[in-house]
């Protein structure tokens, strides 16, 4: 089981603050570190200072990291348009020396939008799916030849189809707990399927509907990696749990019930039932980035015991 560390900036971090918990990911030997894509604090708190973009920190974490991946769950489709996020994407690849994921959702957080300008367009499912199209499209395109692409929402003709991404494939990640739709693009574009705060329950049905669209689309059994995204919170005692739910606004049973929460032996307990049901790994929502003693009981107290 992969653990991977996810944070969600727009509640309020600086970049030196990310750069920190990357390289404490890093040196603590977490698989990776990712980030959310959003320009709106959620919730409680004033969001200060205010939000960081993704690509632009995941771009400057690739010249300060060495072995971690790197990645978002999700970049917006409605952020970018995709020849110019499959050129962003492919030079932090290329800065990183060949570590970047890009996991690409179809953008839901209306309230950002109008907060800061963004278009927010009724039909962002079918455009995610050009996206997808395009952003694989120009890095599969070999070198020398151009793309053309000609849909509803976008048209490229003759690109250049540059630069190229380090590695020969970047992974790419869709996710979500749609019914039909999810599934089938998983199937057709996605290297990993990753559910967020979902049951063990709701991940197995999840899991079966995509390996039921990828073995349609003529995919290999395992193919795909499964993987899930869940809040932790993590205490030698409870009353270290407590206090760890007290500063993230939650409360201990919720966080139990929905999460991975409370003791060391717990919560590797509770990752080995998602492990049965074909999850191979998870991404640890860190909500609060100052408290670097819970990465580093994660690792010595959770993540070697599932090495």
């Amino acid at each position: 089981m992969d653990l991977r560390i996810f944070t969600e900036p727009q509640q309020g971090a600086t970049y030196d603050t990310l750069l920190t918990v990357a390289k404490a990911t890093e040196d603590l030997g977490f698989d990776a570190f990712f980030r959310s894509d959003h320009y709106l604090r959620m919730g409680n708190g004033d969001g200060l200072p205010g939000p960081t973009d993704a690509w632009i920190t995941l771009a400057g974490l690739a010249r300060e990291t060495k072995r971690i991946r790197l990645g978002t769950l999700m970049t917006a489709g409605t952020f970018r348009l995709p020849g110019v996020l499959a050129i962003q994407v492919a030079q932090v690849d290329q800065m990183s020396g060949g570590r970047v994921e890009l996991g690409l959702g179809a953008g839901w957080f209306e309230e950002e939008h109008k907060a800061y300008g963004i278009p927010f367009p009724k039909e962002k499912f079918a455009r995610l799916e050009e996206q997808l199209a395009i952003v694989t499209g120009l890095w599969a395109t070999e070198a020398g030849k151009t793309f053309d692409f000609h849909g509803t929402y976008y048209d490229l003709t003759e690109s250049p189809a540059l630069p190229k991404p380090a590695q020969r494939k970047i992974p790419v990640l869709i996710g979500g707990h749609g019914a039909t739709r999810t599934p089938r693009l998983a199937a057709r574009y996605a290297d990993e399927f990753n559910i967020p705060f979902a049951s063990v329950e709701d991940s197995e049905r999840q899991f079966g509907r995509v390996r039921a669209a990828a073995a349609e689309a003529g995919r290999e059994e395992g193919d795909l990696t499964y993987s899930n995204a869940l809040v932790v919170c993590v205490g030698r005692d409870d009353q270290e749990v407590a206090r760890r739910a007290a500063a993230i606004g939650r409360e201990v049973e919720e966080l139990k019930a929905n999460g991975l929460a409370g003791s060391p032996a717990e919560v590797v307990d509770k990752i080995g039932r998602y492990a049965e049901i074909g999850s191979r790994r998870i991404y640890l929502q860190l909500l609060d980035l100052g408290d670097l003693d819970h990465l580093e009981l994660i690792s010595t107290q959770v993540q070697s015991q599932l090495s």
